[in-house]
């Protein structure tokens, strides 16, 4: 029956998206026929499922995975919602979610936010629409107000946050002790010899930058150092941040001589106007940086920076969706993990007293 589909073809005009039933009326198939032969059903004999799979290609069937997913309950897509991906923070971990939800049987449909909390919300919407099977997202800069993420968890979608989480959601997380990271860094520095030490941070409304935050100021306290509010200041942490911030800071009457700064990127802004200036690093002013991106160890001199284990963060990300999905009427206790980070010491900052 399966003679004429070959001419018969050539004289077919793609018009419109190419349906099931299209390839049917082709073949002389039923529609369910058609369908059972492109998931390998085993009552449809090798014959049938080759030309049907043959026709598809040549009429360029695409499946429509929103129909399959509102009839099976299923989609096998998971949303990734993420600031930013020019980092190598979130590249690696975006790496990382792939490869072990793609091992599982799961596809990837990743949103980028730039930081803002309209297209958050948009994202959201658009993944919930194509009924995803789960999210796994870190929260914008401009996110204040958490509802869109209230609504995931109403729909009984699954939600998975790293990075920037936030505890009033009462959802899975995985990320790094944040506090922490800003002690080893002001003892870093404290033990270095510097006294003035100004940080240039995220909004302080987000969970982790507000952990840094707290962490700089109790550590300061601990080693006796003096707290300039006015060497405290939130932005973005892009490169032209850090260049902004940077030239401000020079131009404070008790100017610092140390910037710990909450992202590579603002690190690497700070040290470019340091060089520009003739300012001696570190003899003159340290800079130590967050997230060890890879031009870290590329400039001169090479940034000292927190490694957050990116690749880890990813893996324990997808692995806690899976835990969720796996177990949908079975109440499985909150994943809260919090990983340990490291201090990579580098010229920047390291006078070798």
């Amino acid at each position: 029956m399966f003679k004429r589909w070959n001419k018969s073809i050539k004289k077919l005009e793609i018009k419109k998206k190419t349906t099931i039933k299209d390839i049917g009326d082709l073949l002389g198939l039923t529609p369910s026929a058609v369908s059972k032969a492109l998931n390998n059903h085993p009552r449809i004999s090798d014959k049938t499922k080759k030309a049907v799979q043959d026709a598809a290609i040549k009429l360029q069937y695409q499946p429509n995975f929103l129909s399959s997913a509102l009839r099976k309950g299923k989609s096998n897509m998971v949303g990734l919602i993420v600031p930013r991906i020019n980092t190598n923070y979130y590249s690696s971990v975006i790496e990382n979610i792939e490869d072990v939800l793609n091992e599982n049987g799961y596809n990837v449909i990743m949103a980028q936010t730039n930081e803002s909390y309209n297209k958050e919300c948009k994202s959201i919407d658009n993944l919930l629409n194509i009924q995803v099977d789960g999210i796994i997202a870190s929260i914008a800069n401009e996110t204040v107000s958490f509802d869109y993420y209230q609504k995931i968890k109403e729909k009984g979608v699954p939600l998975v946050l790293f990075d920037r989480g936030e505890n009033d959601l009462d959802v899975d997380y995985i990320g790094i002790d944040d506090y922490n990271c800003s002690h080893l860094i002001v003892a870093h520095l404290a033990g270095q010899n510097y006294k003035k030490i100004a940080h240039i941070t995220g909004y302080s409304h987000t969970r982790i930058f507000k952990n840094r935050i707290r962490g700089f100021r109790d550590a300061m306290q601990k080693f006796d150092l003096p707290i300039q509010e006015n060497s405290i200041i939130e932005c973005n942490l892009q490169v032209e941040d850090g260049r902004r911030i940077m030239k401000a800071l020079l131009n404070q009457e008790k100017r610092p001589d140390a910037i710990y700064a909450a992202s590579d990127n603002a690190a690497l802004g700070a040290l470019e106007v340091l060089l520009e200036e003739g300012i001696q690093v570190p003899e003159e002013m340290a800079i130590v940086g967050f997230g060890n991106e890879p031009f870290s160890t590329i400039i001169k001199p090479q940034i000292s920076t927190i490694n957050q284990f990116n690749a880890e963060i990813g893996k324990q990300a997808a692995l806690a969706f899976l835990e969720r999905i796996k177990n949908p009427e079975k109440k499985v206790s909150l994943n809260k993990i919090i990983l340990d980070s490291e201090l990579m010491i580098r010229s920047s900052s390291y006078r070798k007293l």
